[in-house]
């Protein structure tokens, strides 16, 4: 400590600067100064708070880009995400008039002719109720009443048995095509608003 004293000011300095991002800096002020601790204490909290300042979040620039570039990713995976979803209604309307369609044929086998309507198909209206020709059970609820998977279905009866008709609820949104089927089990298709017709193509 005496030989320090004896040194002049840029010699005593030199240690100080060579020490400053270490922990000895704080030592060696105390040592050689007669400031109090608390002085040195808040200048290493000063410090440290003026680092996490730098370094916390984001700026606006930066924060623009990203969000330009979520802007970008959704106007390219929203219309692939709405096809899609179409799709897999449309895949769902098929599957459905399979089902009225066997469901026709136990109809006709237990009742000797084909229902003319999707209620005659259904569930009884009350629990515990009789099934029979009004409400023989062969489909579910939600398809006896006519609306599943973003489709309207609905039966009618032709000469030589019926005809089952699927239209999107809201063309261009919950499907794309809409599906006739009859008797002969084959499902058609037409790609546009028109109902599709015996005449359509045949889905293979």
């Amino acid at each position: 400590m005496g030989n320090l004293k004896g040194l002049s000011p840029v010699i005593r300095q030199a240690p100080r600067e060579f020490a400053l991002h270490t922990g000895a800096q704080l030592s060696l002020e105390t040592t050689l100064s007669p400031r109090p601790t608390s002085y040195y204490v808040n200048r290493m909290l000063l410090r440290v708070s003026e680092r996490r300042r730098r370094q916390r979040g984001f700026s606006l620039i930066e924060l623009l880009i990203v969000i330009a570039i979520i802007l970008v990713i959704l106007s390219i995976a929203l219309p692939q995400m709405g096809k899609a979803r179409m799709h897999s209604q449309e895949m769902a309307a098929i599957a459905e008039v399979r089902t009225i369609n066997q469901a026709e044929v136990q109809y006709q086998s237990q009742f000797g002719q084909y229902a003319t309507s999707l209620t005659q198909l259904g569930p009884p209206n009350s629990a515990g109720a009789a099934e029979g020709p009004q409400n023989a059970g062969l489909i579910p609820a939600n398809l006896a009443g006519g609306s599943a998977s973003g489709y309207n279905f609905t039966i009618t009866q032709t000469p030589t048995g019926y005809a089952v008709t699927a239209i999107p609820k809201t063309f261009g949104s919950t499907g794309r095509r809409t599906f006739y089927s009859d008797q002969s089990a084959i499902i058609r298709e037409n790609w546009g608003q028109e109902p599709a017709s015996a005449q359509s193509s045949e889905i293979k």
